[in-house]
């Protein structure tokens, strides 16, 4: 059974949009902030779809998304009552999946659900097929967990090869320490953590060791680590 949260920060309305889900075979979170929202995102795995008010307290809507990007690609409609064209498309390219405008039907409500979740399953079906990240001469298979350079087996752990899938997966996005830990730790970062250093240390080692001509990753001097390009 498909679970959603929906994040709302008017009680009536977020039980009245539960309710109608669970009467529709679906399990239902409700979170009335921004901060609980992004912290049951991040907390529950089985979770399928968010229903996103913008005006939350503690943290907006849009904030809800952009944190939420950088650690899921779980499927966000978005509720506004904003309706100009700009805000939906600014919203669409901040990584929300559709925007419902309120007032809104519960059936139309309905609809977009099952459309968002058809779209995110044929393309988690053809990801599934086999996932290929490359860059110069690494190429790690997501789907079977594996990564070579130059053809040579490259030995990693679970979370340098996560290190380098998200960075593979956003070749051209300067990574801070906090984005990283946030994303493959999946907990909130300490400004005095040394992890990220000495995992990102020893995937440059690593590399080094089968691709001595050529450099992977670069820090940048207070600001975090990008693939050099």
């Amino acid at each position: 059974m498909r679970m959603i949260l929906t994040a709302e920060d008017d009680k009536e309305i977020n039980c009245l949009i539960c309710e109608y889900l669970s009467s529709q075979g679906y399990k239902t979170l409700s979170a009335l902030n921004g901060l609980d929202a992004v912290r049951m995102v991040r907390e529950n795995t089985e979770l399928s779809l968010l229903i996103l008010d913008l005006m939350l307290p503690f943290q907006s809507g849009d904030m809800v998304l952009q944190k939420i990007r950088e650690f899921s690609d779980i499927p966000v409609i978005v509720v506004s009552a904003k309706s100009e064209t700009s805000s939906k498309i600014d919203l669409i390219r901040m990584g929300a999946d559709d925007y419902i405008t309120k007032p809104f039907d519960l059936d139309e409500l309905l609809v977009r659900v099952e459309a968002v979740l058809r779209r995110y399953d044929r393309e988690s079906e053809k990801q599934s097929v086999s996932r290929i990240l490359t860059f110069k001469n690494l190429t790690i298979d997501v789907t079977a967990g594996t990564a070579e350079v130059c053809g040579k087996a490259l030995s990693l752990t679970s979370k340098e090869f996560a290190i380098l899938e998200l960075m593979l997966g956003n070749p051209t996005k300067l990574w801070s320490k906090a984005n990283i830990f946030q994303s493959v730790w999946g907990e909130d970062y300490l400004s005095d953590d040394n992890t990220v250093k000495v995992h990102m240390s020893n995937i440059r080692s690593k590399l080094k060791s089968l691709d001595s001509g050529s450099e992977y990753i670069e820090t940048v001097w207070g600001m975090g680590y990008r693939l050099i390009n």
